[in-house]
């Protein structure tokens, strides 16, 4: 996803009168907005993808504190909703046997042999993966691997 295709969204929840869409999509929008404010150059499709995430996981954070606190269930719907929304404009999560694929290829290329390796190990990993793939399963199978 790209700054345009970004705007073309909002500009769609705009006209469909989709409130949450739309919120959440301005928060992305704005992050974008500053970062380019101060990099002074336009957004690549890179730091899209990390306004996204960031915004995801604020949301996420707040979703999780609405939850424990209980008080307001709408607020707490509108928020899962929003975190539906923003996982649908991230890249498929790379897992199982995709995942197992990717950790034995950098570990054979990588020369990562050792328990003590498994942290550089897990860093090729998701930066192989780009990023996309959940950690706690990159650890679990990167320690499994070399146990």
């Amino acid at each position: 996803m790209d700054k345009a295709m970004l705007e073309a969204e909002i500009a769609s929840a705009l006209r469909a009168h989709d409130k949450p869409r739309l919120s959440i999509l301005r928060l992305v929008k704005n992050e974008l907005d500053i970062k380019e404010k101060e990099s002074g150059q336009p957004p690549a499709d890179a730091d899209v993808v990390a306004a996204i995430k960031k915004t995801l996981k604020q949301t996420a954070e707040t979703h999780e504190g609405s939850v424990k606190v209980g008080t307001d269930p709408g607020r707490t719907a509108l928020l899962a909703e929003q975190i539906a929304i923003l996982e649908g404009y991230l890249p498929a999560q790379v897992t199982g046997e995709a995942l197992a694929a990717v950790v034995a290829r950098v570990l054979a290329g990588g020369g990562f042999s050792e328990k003590r390796d498994m942290g550089r190990a897990i860093g090729a990993v998701v930066s192989e993966c780009g990023g996309n793939c959940d950690k706690a399963e990159v650890a679990r199978i990167v320690g499994q691997a070399l146990s």
